[in-house]
């Protein structure tokens, strides 16, 4: 069951496989993003790049399995499949990032066409994917494209560069970070505000965005639009947490739809919330089947 709506929604960055110590799992926000938004009806189209080897087989399969385009989707003969060792301990993840990979080397004039071809309404990038040769790629993409532009921040250790960051936030409307990942954009753009909500305000002025999304782990999340009031949302109750890998790309993913539909603020909110909860109480960061999401399209589809 999914809602009919087919909006249009590029994406950009890494796709990947994720080591974990049980096994491997594929992934990559984009990726983990789009497969939610496939499920709810829309179109997403991936810009990324990957192996001519098994893992980039792998992902192509599963691509195709969830029903998404791989026309975005470049191979290459030279460098790997992204790959991205987890390693887990009593502090939460600990991610090791390996260097030089497929997607770092994203081609500039075939993720033009890529843009041009999909026409989004929104588009999606992170961090990750900018911190090599892909950055240029990205920069001609968004040239192509007029969509509403999502930034989700995702800061990883040795890979945080301050103009790289800069340059995202003066090329986005919204901007979706962690709470924490907040403090350190304030501290890398040199800011001096107190608390996260007048960094949060500094920012969306400095920047002249839409607005900031913050993500709060179990104290949930809250929206500033600029010249608006904050809008919080707790969770309704406890989650038998199973593995929180891909809650927040899941409470991306239903904020752009509920943008896309134009849901009003609270009502979105509310719904991430709750589907991000959700893929708390399972293995990994996409349902195996697609029966998961059909609670959440169903009470859409009746409520609006």
């Amino acid at each position: 069951m999914m809602i009919e709506v087919r909006h249009s929604v590029l994406l950009f960055g890494e796709i990947l496989i994720d080591r974990f110590p049980g096994g491997d799992v594929l992934g990559g926000a984009p990726l983990n993003v789009a497969c939610h938004l496939r499920a709810f009806g829309c179109a997403p189209v991936l810009v990324s790049r990957i192996g001519q080897d098994a893992e980039g087989a792998r992902l192509l399969q599963t691509m195709e399995s969830a029903g998404l385009s791989t026309h975005g989707i470049q191979l290459d003969s030279v460098y790997p499949t992204g790959v991205v060792a987890v390693h887990l301990g009593a502090e939460g993840h600990r991610f090791d990032i390996v260097p030089n990979q497929a997607y770092d080397h994203i081609h500039p004039r075939l993720a033009r066409m890529a843009a041009l071809a999909a026409n989004p309404e929104m588009v999606y990038f992170g961090t990750l994917a900018q911190r090599a040769d892909s950055h240029r790629a990205l920069r001609h993409m968004l040239r192509a494209t007029s969509g509403q532009r999502f930034f989700d921040v995702n800061l990883r250790d040795p890979w945080i560069y301050g103009e790289r960051l800069d340059w995202s936030l003066r090329h986005a409307d919204i901007v979706k970070a962690n709470n924490d990942e907040l403090d350190r954009i304030a501290q890398l753009m040199n800011m001096d505000e107190p608390d996260a909500e007048t960094q949060a305000r500094a920012l969306i002025e400095r920047y002249q965005l839409c607005g900031m999304l913050i993500t709060c782990g179990g104290a949930g999340a809250w929206w500033l639009e600029r010249g608006g009031e904050k809008i919080s949302i707790v969770p309704d109750k406890a989650v038998d947490v199973v593995d929180t890998v891909g809650a927040g790309d899941a409470f991306s993913a239903v904020f752009m739809f509920g943008r896309l539909r134009e849901w009003d603020m609270p009502l979105t909110l509310m719904r991430a919330q709750q589907f991000a909860s959700a893929v708390c109480g399972i293995r990994g960061a996409i349902p195996e089947h697609s029966d998961f999401y059909e609670p959440f399209i169903r009470q859409w589809s009746v409520d609006g």
